[in-house]
């Protein structure tokens, strides 16, 4: 392992969220760890991505997915979206947008870099918190080593991408067919004349119910009855969403599915599966077999495949030897802050996993920053 490197910011992601908080810092006079004028620079940060390339979760994203069906992406700040094709695939619109936005403020990202554990050097609440990475390489097979970051700040902005859910379901490894999660999915035409079961009640089952079914017969199966409402999901909808998910996050729970707070709002792509007829609702199998499914009443239904769009997880393991996660999974949060370990700020999580509360949270967060930086007299010199 290298020799660790001092900085006084370390920002975990560089999706919109870890973009945000890269921005404000530079834009608040931090430097990147490692550029020419960072022997000199009062303040210094660097931002690890996992990811081989720019653009987080969108450049893994199916390519059906377009800019006229994706829930809203708003611009990062200082730096609008060009005039989009809203036909255009995301996965060919977004990234190119992240890496310009990159390389216009020179942010230096820094990838592919795994953070595989954050924990405190020292009992000092005040004191410096060790980033720890893993040895990787890159797509080109470049060697990075692992390495060590002491930082007075971590901004979490990891996501839920890398954490997809798979409910625990009787029979699941005994099937013989395919089996995949929403972040597996590349095309309907991989399931083309099949019979497809679709888990899952959230945004991207839906839509991917209304695709898959216009080349197969599918079973749109759901725990629960959905709750529909017949308004729109606007912009009171999204805020009535995002309290109800601040709630929870501030008592320490685990966020939740905005369909949880919210019920089920009518999506275009909804509305052309009812016109089909293929939004009906069926129960949860009771168990999975080898080249099928037990049906709630005990008859058996053949499949081909299964398709959990069952949501993600946040992906906070790297968090543990904090020792801030509660029982129940959850982080308590203060504004930005893990209520547990003020010197970690957790964005794009909870309320702010939105793109715009993304945003916000990553100005947020780098202002809580400063007034702690501020506040520590004097500053540690690099």
């Amino acid at each position: 392992m290298s020799t660790p490197e001092t900085v006084d910011v370390v920002v975990i992601g560089a999706g919109q969220a870890g973009l945000s908080a890269a921005y404000h810092l530079h834009r608040r006079g931090f430097v990147p760890l490692g550029a020419a004028e960072a022997a000199t620079a009062a303040r210094t940060f660097v931002v690890l991505d996992a990811n081989d390339a720019p653009g987080g979760a969108w450049q893994h994203r199916w390519r059906s997915l377009t800019m006229s069906t994706v829930n809203g992406i708003y611009d990062l700040p200082g730096m609008p979206k060009p005039e989009l094709d809203p036909a255009s695939p995301s996965v060919d619109v977004i990234p190119p947008y992240f890496a310009a936005f990159e390389q216009r403020f020179a942010l230096a990202v820094r990838r592919p870099v795994q953070v595989r554990a954050v924990r405190r050097e020292d009992d000092d609440p005040h004191g410096r918190l060790l980033v720890e990475t893993a040895a990787s390489a890159d797509s080109s097979g470049a060697d990075s080593p692992a390495a060590v970051f002491r930082a007075r700040a971590v901004v979490n902005a990891t996501g839920t991408w890398t954490k997809p859910f798979w409910p625990a379901y009787p029979g699941r490894e005994r099937f013989a067919g395919r089996q995949l999660h929403v972040a597996d999915y590349v095309s309907a035409d991989e399931f083309r004349g099949q019979r497809v079961v679709v888990v899952g009640a959230g945004i991207s089952a839906i839509q991917l119910l209304e695709e898959i079914s216009r080349v197969a017969e599918t079973v749109w199966m759901t725990r629960r009855e959905p709750e529909w409402v017949e308004d729109d999901f606007d912009t009171a909808a999204r805020v009535e969403a995002i309290k109800g998910v601040e709630e929870r996050v501030r008592q320490g729970l685990p966020p939740g599915s905005v369909i949880s707070v919210t019920g089920m709002h009518w999506t275009p792509w909804a509305r052309a599966a009812e016109a089909r007829g293929v939004l009906v609702r069926q129960p949860m199998f009771r168990r999975i077999e080898e080249h099928g499914v037990v049906l709630a009443d005990g008859s058996f239904l053949p499949v081909d495949a299964i398709l959990w769009a069952t949501g993600f997880r946040a992906a906070l393991d790297h968090l543990a030897p904090l020792g801030i996660r509660l029982p129940g999974g959850g982080i308590r949060i203060d504004g930005t802050r893990a209520a547990d370990e003020p010197r970690v700020h957790l964005i794009g999580y909870g309320p702010s996993a939105s793109t715009v509360g993304a945003n916000r949270a990553g100005r947020a967060a780098v202002m809580a920053i400063l007034a702690d930086l501020d506040a520590a007299v004097p500053v540690p010199q690099h």
